[in-house]
């Protein structure tokens, strides 16, 4: 397999190295409590020593329903999330949807995600990578639910032959049938065949999409992220609000901060015995 380090401000992705984490809310509600979000963030970072990128959305342009809460913007999202990384030193990543928002979101966030229902929109990967590039960044990719995981392996050459070499890709589970994902973990190894460092979403894997709102099962978030962990995912990303049942976006997938620290402790100590395993291979 492919080495697949790759470099993310201070730290270093893949095989081999610590696992970094992925946290935040789903979406930006209010200045207010994203500072007290990175600030409790801050806090488990510096107690357990792991690596944490904070995430929020500024805008959620994918909601079901048009009267759905998509948050502050472009601007004020910015701004707020330029105050975590002042106030609390942690890094960040947000995702865009249009290829104009790479350029200023890239000043400002270490990553920029694209989403998986747009992964295969060139503009907004061509946009992203060059404006990641610019900026000392690194674009994270979600796998759309609808493709194999090595179909993934076009999305990375787009990024390289945009300029940016530093890709990491999203595992958040496949389609099957109506209203289900499932997680089938030979993706990870196959999309590390990339030469990527992946990333397991364990929140949005037990979405349930379809309905009125979407649903989901965050009682299945600790057994997904620890089997990701086991085999082999390079990073892990969780949604996590104080209170998700309030929580105006992704509530129902989201994890109770305050059963973060206790699943970060988890999964370090299954990565410890991850890369101890690798090295005797």
């Amino acid at each position: 397999m492919p080495e697949n380090s790759v470099e993310v401000g201070s730290y270093r992705c893949g095989r081999g190295e610590p696992l970094l984490f992925v946290l935040g809310p789903c979406v930006i509600e209010s200045r207010e409590m994203i500072l007290d979000v990175a600030g409790q963030i801050r806090g488990i970072a510096d107690e357990l020593g792991v690596n944490v990128i904070f995430k929020s959305s500024f805008d959620k342009a994918n909601r079901t329903s048009i009267e759905s809460f998509r948050g502050p913007g472009l601007e004020k999202g910015l701004e707020i999330l330029q105050a975590v990384t002042e106030q609390y030193g942690l890094e960040t990543t947000t995702d865009i949807h249009l290829p104009e928002q790479a350029a200023p979101a890239a000043k400002v966030c270490r990553i920029l995600q694209i989403p998986a229902f747009l992964a295969r929109q060139t503009d907004l990967l061509v946009a992203a990578s060059e404006s990641t590039q610019s900026n000392d960044g690194v674009i994270n990719v979600k796998k759309p639910q609808f493709i194999a995981p090595a179909d993934i392996q076009h999305v990375v050459n787009k990024c390289r032959e945009a300029g940016q070499s530093r890709v990491l890709l999203t595992e958040r589970g496949t389609t099957f049938g109506y209203g289900h994902l499932v997680n089938d973990m030979q993706a990870i190894p196959l999309m590390q065949e990339t030469g990527c460092p992946v990333v397991f979403d364990a929140t949005h894997s037990v979405q349930r999409p379809g309905g009125k709102t979407t649903g989901g099962n965050r009682k299945m978030i600790p057994h997904l992220a620890r089997a990701a962990v086991a085999a082999g995912a390079d990073a892990v990303f969780m949604e996590t609000h104080p209170n998700p049942d309030s929580a105006p976006s992704d509530g129902p997938n989201m994890l109770p901060l305050k059963d973060l620290r206790e699943i970060i402790q988890q999964l370090t100590q299954i990565r410890v015995l991850v890369n101890e395993w690798s090295k005797s291979a």
